[in-house]
């Protein structure tokens, strides 16, 4: 199944239009779920009377609507609802272990009530076993294009898997984008290093790494774009013109998965697109 965090704010509710249209191309069913958090409404110095019921209710209310939201775009998909006690990312990432992927909106409402979507997006994705997609608000116009980073190491697999799969549900084409840096060697005049060499070599690492998807998946359109640019610079310009930009995620410890990489983070933040994480395994 397919699970999206909901808070109530518009970017949750483009957060449902993503998870629910995503699970009708995946024959998946959508949950729903609502953390409640009661920790703003709790101190020890200060007890609230009668706040504690205050986030049920609310959550009530935010989970109907969003189930009406998802029944409109998709009558057909199953769909269920659930609120749960706890901490926003702590829910979320307990969800996922019996997720295909989580969606959640890149922020929320703000304030610690609404903590679920911002923060959060960057505390689940990366430390779950399933992708995390994390959408932006705004509305963009189908693009018809997939983007995703490729690295010189396995851990980009995954993402590669994740991205062939959505390219062929959605029909699109896939851009396997590999940004490159001039090693450090060639600003180093004692240091002998062939340019040929430094620009042929992530042509190869990116045709290696595609070779076995491109087998699986022959109805993929498969572009392949090598720039010797920064990664994140790269990724967040090539979103500009795709429905969903995937990374990988390297996953190495609980510290590095909080992290997450450089680049993951980076375009969490920039992308202008829906941005889906995958951890390698």
């Amino acid at each position: 199944m397919i699970v999206v965090g909901v808070d109530g704010s518009l970017n949750a509710r483009a957060a449902v239009e993503w998870a629910v249209n995503d699970a009708f191309r995946t024959h998946m069913p959508l949950k729903i779920v609502y953390a409640v958090d009661r920790s703003p409404y709790q101190t020890t110095k200060f007890p609230a009377v009668g706040l504690p019921d205050m986030p049920l209710s609310k959550g009530r209310t935010i989970l109907a609507e969003a189930t009406a939201l998802a029944h409109e775009r998709q009558p057909d998909v199953e769909v269920t609802t659930e609120e749960v006690e706890g901490a926003p990312a702590v829910v979320l990432r307990k969800q996922a272990e019996q997720a295909r992927e989580i969606v959640v909106g890149s922020r929320g409402r703000g304030g610690l009530p609404s903590a679920l979507l911002g923060s959060v997006s960057v505390h689940v994705a990366g430390q779950t076993a399933c992708p995390v997609v994390v959408v932006h608000g705004e509305r963009q116009p189908a693009r018809g294009q997939i983007v995703v980073g490729v690295d010189d190491s396995t851990a980009c697999e995954p993402a590669l898997a994740y991205a062939f799969e959505q390219a062929r549900l959605r029909g699109a084409t896939l851009r396997a984008l590999y940004a490159w840096q001039l090693p450090v060697n060639v600003l180093v005049p004692q240091v002998s290093y062939g340019m040929d060499e430094a620009r042929t070599a992530p042509h190869q690492v990116v045709t290696d790494r595609l070779e076995a998807f491109r087998k699986e998946y022959p109805q993929v359109r498969v572009v392949e774009d090598v720039r010797c640019a920064d990664p994140v610079d790269a990724l967040t310009k090539a979103s500009a013109e795709a429905d969903l930009l995937v990374v990988g995620s390297h996953g190495r410890g609980a510290v590095a998965a909080a992290l997450l990489g450089s680049v993951s983070r980076g375009v969490l933040h920039h992308a202008r697109c829906a941005v889906a994480v995958v951890r390698a395994s």
